[in-house]
Order: C-alpha cells, then structure tokens, then sequence
C-alpha cells in the first residue's frame, strides 16, 4: 500500500465543496478506492434516504450491488447490523454465521463472497450508512486496512454531511431572497391598485388578498400580474367595507 497513493485518495475524498460536486459519482469512488486501497475483492455503500430508509448508493461491481440489494429485501446481513448499532461488524469466515444470516450467507456464497467488514458510516451519534467490504477468500483483514477503511468513511461522511448542510442552506438562502422579492412585488401591486383605484394602501393590499384567494392563486403572482398589467382588479365589497 503506497504512501503516495492514499494521501492522493484523502485529498480526493475531502474534495466535496465544489460547485459541481455529484455524490453518487463521489460514492462510487469510493467503494474503487476501497478495492484499490485494502486489498477487498469489492466494496458496496448503503445510505439512509430524507425517510431514513437504507438505499443501495454505489457498488464496485454489480454482484456487490445485487448483493447489498438482497440485504435489505430480506433485512438481513452485517451491513445492516453495523448500521442498526454505528459498530464495525467483522466477519472472517461467513460459513460460520449461517444461524445468524442463514440467506445472506447463502447468497454470498453463491456469488463467491466469503467474508464481510461493515464499517459505520457516522459521526459522533449521526449514522448516515455504512461502508462494506468483501472478499472472495476467508480472513481477518489486516487492523491497519481496516483503520484505513474507518478514515474512508469517515472522511465521506463528513463530506456528505456537509454538502447536505450547504445544500440546506443554499435551500434556506433561496427561500429567503423569493419571500424578500415576494414582498417587493406585493409592495409594487399594493402602490398600482392604490393610485389606479383611489383607495388607501391598505384597501389595496385587502384588495390583493382577496383578489388572490377567490383565483385560488398565490399572493405574489397576482402581485406579479397587476406590476405587469396582465391582470386587473376592481373595487369591491373589501374596498367598500374598509373605506
């Protein structure tokens, strides 16, 4: 295992801010290096979606895939064990778990895996998935890979979190500027209906209201509509009743 080569996988891994940062590509980089990197016959990555139900997100291989698949149909498996409780979950001999998973070990057989490490995909009490690493011959892996493979899905973990955060926020960010030039617009309609009406600001803004709910349409697009002149309200009954 090359020095130069892990420190090239870290800064790959942190590489998570950029505008164009797609995840499932990140993902299954991931599971690549983790091949590349410890010696695994393949690697596979379960994520929790916004319903906190596990997914399949990314596989190096697709019997990995399958495999991570038939793990949720049946809820059974250790990626689903080192997930329920955030702990790795090592298993060196899968023929030795046959009571305790009887159909996924039957199913990693018949694919030809026969050993498992599940590794928690989580920080500090936050479990977003876990990361899984199989082998096509029995045997513990190697303590140091194993930490390697920690620091992996440490490091994604954290990148997901905060792209998850960013992306939250730039949600909020958005939300915010739309209500803000929402107002404006509202600001505008409420002057135009006032002048062209002869009524007060606040007739005009009940006017608005009014207006918007019997078209059964927002407030700022009504608004939009009466700046723009495309649409045209006239007094009524909440004008007459405020006047």
């Amino acid at each position: 295992m090359a020095e130069t080569p892990l420190a090239d996988v870290f800064v790959e891994m942190a590489d998570t801010l950029v505008d164009d940062f797609d995840v499932i590509e990140f993902l299954h980089m991931l599971t690549e290096r983790c091949v590349e990197l410890l010696g695994v016959s393949a690697a596979g990555l379960l994520l929790t979606d916004q319903r906190d139900t596990l997914q399949v997100v990314a596989a190096s291989s697709e019997r990995t895939r399958l495999l991570e698949l038939f793990q949720l149909q049946t809820d059974q498996g250790p990626c689903l064990d080192c997930f329920h409780t955030g702990q790795p979950v090592s298993v060196a001999d899968l023929t030795l778990t046959t009571a305790r998973w009887p159909r996924f070990t039957a199913a990693a057989a018949e694919v030809g895996f026969a050993a498992v490490h599940a590794l928690p995909m989580r920080l500090r009490s936050e479990v977003i998935g876990a990361l899984n690493l199989f082998d096509v011959r029995p045997g513990p892996l190697d303590e140091d890979k194993l930490r390697i493979g920690q620091a992996l899905a440490d490091v994604a973990t954290i990148g997901l979190l905060q792209h998850r955060a960013i992306h939250r926020r730039d949600i909020l960010t958005e939300q915010l500027q739309t209500a803000l030039n929402s107002r404006v617009l509202i600001e505008q309609a409420k002057g135009v209906l006032a002048e062209r009406l002869q009524v007060d600001i606040g007739q005009a803004f009940a006017l608005l209201r009014d207006g918007a709910r019997s078209r059964n349409q927002r407030l700022s697009e009504l608004a939009q509509a009466i700046v723009d002149g495309s649409e045209q309200l006239a007094p009524g009954p909440v004008a007459d009743r405020l006047g």
